[in-house]
Order: structure tokens, then C-alpha cells, then sequence
């Protein structure tokens, strides 16, 4: 497996690529649902773009050595959102779609818990990788050799807070 190394300013820039694109389109959505954690950042950065209420649905499916193992899609029980009564019309955006497992729980989980409300539902990320079982509406990047993508807020996760002071 081929490795993708992305940096902060490339992140930003395909985060604005894949907002250019939703924009083109000129599908009009009420709400973002964005998938914590590697769709937060996207989804906030698409909220305020466009701004719209941002939802939050958490869900894992990686463990094992170095986070590289995909398990089975834990989807959390509830969606956190700010509005009184979730939109019709959803955006849900994560940061990849990798073997498409996750996208697909997920869209089950909406219209599970809320199919009566939705009227139209899209999905937005920056990667897609080839091997995907799911192909998103919108994405930014096609990936033919299914690299492991390195993301830029992955230093925090080996970040050691005991080697700092209060001063810094």
C-alpha cells in the first residue's frame, strides 16, 4: 500500500476544491451532517462556507496497530445538532471513503432514525479511494492505488503534552 502525505495548506486547499464543486452543482441543502472524526473539520469549514447548521454524527471503524485495522462501523445513538428539527434536504460530508462501509452505515442510520424528514441526502469528501464499495456525490481527489492517507492533524495523535511547559 502506497502512502499519501498531505499538508495542512494542501488539506485546506482540497477542503475549498471540494466546496467549489458542491457550489457548481448548485444543489441546495438545509443542513451538513459531518462525520466526527475525519469529516469534522471539512464539515466546519463547509458550514461556515455555505452558511449552514452543521449536524455532528460520531462513528469508528479503524483500530488495531497504528489505527491501520478496519473493524466493524460503530455509528453513535444520537446526532447532535443546534437545530430544532433536522433538515430535509442533507449534506454529509466525511474526509475519505476507503472500502465505503462507514458512508453506507451511516446512511442507513439517517433513514433509520430519520427517513421521514429527509427528502434528499448527498455525500461530499475529499478522497476516493478505488477500492470503495460506495461512490460519493462529490469528491475531490480519485485514488487509484488506495494509498493510506497521512492528514496533517495526525501529529496531535503521537503529540507528548509532558514535554512542554506552561510557558510555551
Amino acid at each position: 500500500m502506497s502512502d499519501l502525505y498531505v499538508s495542512w495548506s494542501d488539506y485546506h486547499r482540497t477542503v475549498e476544491r471540494l466546496a467549489v464543486q458542491i457550489y457548481k452543482s448548485q444543489w441546495e441543502f438545509d443542513e451538513i451532517i459531518c462525520l466526527a472524526r475525519g469529516g469534522l473539520r471539512v464539515g466546519d469549514t463547509l458550514s461556515r462556507i455555505f452558511n449552514c447548521p452543521l449536524a455532528i454524527l460520531s462513528t469508528a471503524s479503524y483500530g488495531g496497530r497504528e489505527g491501520r485495522e478496519q473493524g466493524v462501523v460503530i455509528v453513535s445513538r444520537s446526532l447532535s445538532m443546534t437545530t430544532p428539527q433536522l433538515g430535509q434536504r442533507l449534506l454529509i460530508v466525511d474526509d475519505l471513503v476507503d472500502s465505503g462501509d462507514s458512508l453506507k452505515a451511516v446512511l442507513a442510520w439517517l433513514y433509520d432514525h430519520y427517513g421521514q424528514h429527509i427528502s434528499e441526502l448527498r455525500t461530499a469528501v475529499l478522497w476516493c479511494k478505488a477500492c470503495a464499495t460506495f461512490t460519493p456525490d462529490y469528491y475531490v481527489r480519485y485514488l487509484e492505488d488506495n494509498p493510506w492517507i497521512h492528514q496533517p492533524f495526525e501529529a496531535y495523535e503521537k503529540m507528548d503534552l509532558s514535554s512542554f511547559s506552561e510557558d510555551e
